[in-house]
């Protein structure tokens, strides 16, 4: 893997997922508590063997690179190892990157002085695990020009990816992005084969691509949108099956691009069997742990008349966190979160700092960092409440509290 250089693109604005990316970018939005969603793409990178990485980034990524800094930083730049971060440079013009393709094209001096034959282009907003030395090694047996990584799907969620047709040797022969009608995979009508925005090229065909799009004025430079569908019928464009690390079976692989999805992608977490296991340490999720004390738990009155138990079950919780008299049930609390007494926080993910008043109730919620619920509040029960206070209601009924939002305590709570 040492002639692989991989290009994280982290740079998505992930407006679909506001509140949550109204201060940082989508790869550095928190995910399962200690995480963030760019690790899942840079362990796969370390644990493949990838040792060059390059991250581009755009949009409001202070968040990102501080993560980058604190979590990515413990490779050998002697050794030809790094994880560097590429901002915008507006070499080429005076416009920010206009599309996938673009953001690699704006950077091709910088990736040059690489020097790798071979190009691992990644997104930094998907949660999975996967080997790229298993598809660097078909790619390079097969002597094909690019490989996309592919994934079934249900025909209806087909509509948010690129939907691929191949022959019986894998190749490619149909690409279409984000189709209307996506079309279904041979046999089976219920599914259609989707791109994972995972794509490995040879270098300087890649660079001919890129090129050669730059010169196009209709094209909207993206690779699901342009690259991939130019080159399917005029080169060997092969389709790589995915396979999840820990099962050995397509599929788990998320796209955490709505409010919706990622709530259900972290409640995944909980399950008493997780699909995305976590805890496999010979395939590590590297994040960065903050110095902070183990999690607590306190209280244990069960035998009075207001029994005060501090418990979490069915859940994650991070150091730092206190638990100090107030129940917990299926839900992800992050770094020094504190459940106060008799509150109850029921299916929901709060993330770093949140602090929960006594009283209080929080259920299928996401609470965003630093956010004080104060005692007595309902939060999740009336979504119209919910919509009057100024959080959002996604259409699943996922009530959102952005970044230290302030909420002001109600008249008549406890």
């Amino acid at each position: 893997m040492r002639s692989v250089l991989a290009l994280v693109l982290a740079g998505g604005k992930g407006s679909r997922l506001e509140p949550l990316t109204r201060d940082r970018a989508k790869p550095a939005v928190p995910f399962g508590g200690m995480y963030r969603i760019v690790d899942f793409a840079l362990s796969n990178c370390i644990n493949s063997g990838l040792r060059k990485i390059l991250l581009l980034t755009q949009y409001k990524a202070l968040s990102l690179d501080r993560h980058i800094n604190l979590a990515w930083r413990f490779l050998c730049r002697e050794l030809g190892e790094f994880i560097d971060i590429l901002p915008p440079e507006q070499r080429i013009g005076e416009h920010w990157y206009r599309g996938t393709a673009d953001a690699v094209y704006q950077n091709i001096y910088s990736i040059e002085h690489v020097s790798a034959e071979h190009i691992l282009i990644l997104a930094g907003d998907h949660i999975y695990k996967m080997d790229y030395s298993e598809m660097f090694r078909d790619h390079v047996r097969t002597g094909a020009d690019a490989t996309v990584a592919c994934i079934p799907v249900p025909r209806l969620a087909g509509r948010e990816f690129g939907v691929m047709g191949v022959d019986e040797r894998h190749r490619v022969v149909r690409f279409e992005e984000k189709p209307e009608s996506p079309f279904p995979l041979p046999g089976d009508p219920e599914l259609c084969l989707a791109s994972m925005g995972v794509y490995l090229f040879n270098t300087k065909f890649l660079f001919d691509q890129l090129c050669r799009d730059a010169t196009l004025p209709d094209s909207g430079h993206d690779f699901g949108r342009d690259i991939i569908p130019a080159i399917i019928h005029s080169h060997q464009v092969r389709a790589f099956p995915f396979q999840d690390k820990n099962t050995g079976h397509s599929l788990y692989w998320r796209d955490v691009g709505t409010l919706d999805a990622y709530y259900e992608a972290n409640m995944d977490l909980v399950a008493v069997d997780p699909e995305l296991n976590l805890y496999d340490q010979s395939w590590p999720i590297r994040n960065y742990v903050p110095p902070a004390p183990p999690p607590k738990f306190v209280f244990a009155q069960q035998h009075s008349r207001n029994p005060r138990v501090g418990q979490a079950l069915d859940s994650m919780v991070c150091p730092g966190t206190i638990v100090s008299g107030g129940q917990v049930q299926g839900s992800i609390l992050g770094p020094f979160v504190r459940v106060n007494s008799w509150a109850h926080v029921e299916e929901s993910i709060l993330l770093e700092g949140v602090n929960v008043g006594r009283n209080a109730q929080i259920r299928r919620t996401i609470i965003d960092k630093g956010v004080q619920i104060p005692e007595g509040m309902r939060v999740g029960y009336d979504p119209e409440q919910d919509r009057a206070r100024g959080f959002i209601v996604t259409e699943s009924g996922i009530t959102v509290i952005g970044k230290l939002q302030t909420i002001a305590r109600e008249a008549g709570a406890a």
